[in-house]
């Protein structure tokens, strides 16, 4: 009997296109998922392939140029630096629009209760506004309203969402952990995080306010990213540790900075990398 497959794609931020290359691998080799979970960038990209949209949203990640990258986000300084408004309007529109249920692929997301610690399954109701909860990193992203809760990301519980796949029957687990290799990589790369691409995107955004910051000491969001990297890299191993995938691929992406979205060409490559390093392994977990 053929066993049902869960597919777990991890969260990351702009790591998150290594999802697309693992998907392909998987599809080269003739393996598809039958439930399928994501975390953070890793629902967006789930949420894509779960409606049959992954060409469609491949296409426009290679296509991506670091003004694109700037056009889509939304200054707010109220509960994040980014709304998040103006990324979730283009997904809507080109990609995810529909109810759970009328996806050909079970899918699922996780997001965080910012009132109480918990973690959240996103299961029903509108995609798109699953995936905004499930990407609103804490101080980048506005937390979003829904059903009463105040929601963000779900890296803060459950980065890798191997249990989850469980949860929706999957008897082996392929999991995809795109933070094995990060911790402190975007202070050693240097204050900015953006290695060797200039100056740090946030400090872009804050120049074309007119404000500047003092580049003696690290930028916000090289402060933020390293500080939510370490935490939910301990917290993805601890998970991992007592909920551990059938099979973890781990793309090699540590000299990527945070929003470094327009750099989709060196990064799918490399998540297709990371499934042939351990394609003997899913097959073998596949095995009868």
């Amino acid at each position: 009997m053929k066993p049902k497959i869960g597919l777990a794609l991890g969260s990351g931020s702009a790591r998150g296109w290594a999802h697309i290359g693992v998907i392909r691998a998987l599809e080269e080799a003739g393996i598809r998922p039958d439930v399928l979970c994501g975390c953070s960038v890793g629902a967006l990209v789930g949420a894509a392939y779960a409606d049959g949209d992954l060409a469609a949203l491949e296409q426009w990640v290679s296509g991506l140029a670091w003004k694109d990258v700037v056009g889509l986000l939304d200054v707010s300084l109220a509960g994040g630096l980014l709304k998040g408004d103006k990324l979730i309007a283009f997904f809507e529109r080109h990609f995810v629009d529909k109810d759970f249920s009328a996806l050909p692929l079970p899918f699922a997301c996780v997001a965080t209760d910012l009132a109480n610690g918990r973690e959240v399954w996103l299961r029903e109701g509108s995609v798109a506004a699953a995936v905004r909860a499930s990407i609103a990193l804490p101080g980048l992203f506005a937390p979003v309203n829904r059903d009463g809760r105040l929601l963000v990301d779900g890296g803060l519980v459950n980065p890798v969402p191997v249990s989850l796949c469980r949860a929706l029957g999957a008897d082996v687990v392929i999991a995809v952990d795109l933070g094995s290799d990060i911790v402190g990589s975007s202070l050693r790369r240097g204050s900015g995080g953006e290695a060797g691409h200039g100056a740090d995107w946030s400090d872009r955004l804050l120049a074309s306010l007119g404000i500047k910051r003092d580049h003696d000491a690290p930028s916000l969001t090289g402060v933020l990213s390293t500080s939510i990297q370490i935490m939910q890299t301990r917290i993805a191993r601890s998970r991992l540790a007592g909920e551990p995938a059938d099979v973890l691929v781990a793309p090699r992406l540590a000299h990527l900075g945070l929003m470094d979205f327009h750099r989709a060409a060196e990064v799918i490559p490399e998540g297709a990398a990371a499934v042939k390093r351990m394609l003997p392994a899913i097959e073998y977990a596949l095995s009868p």
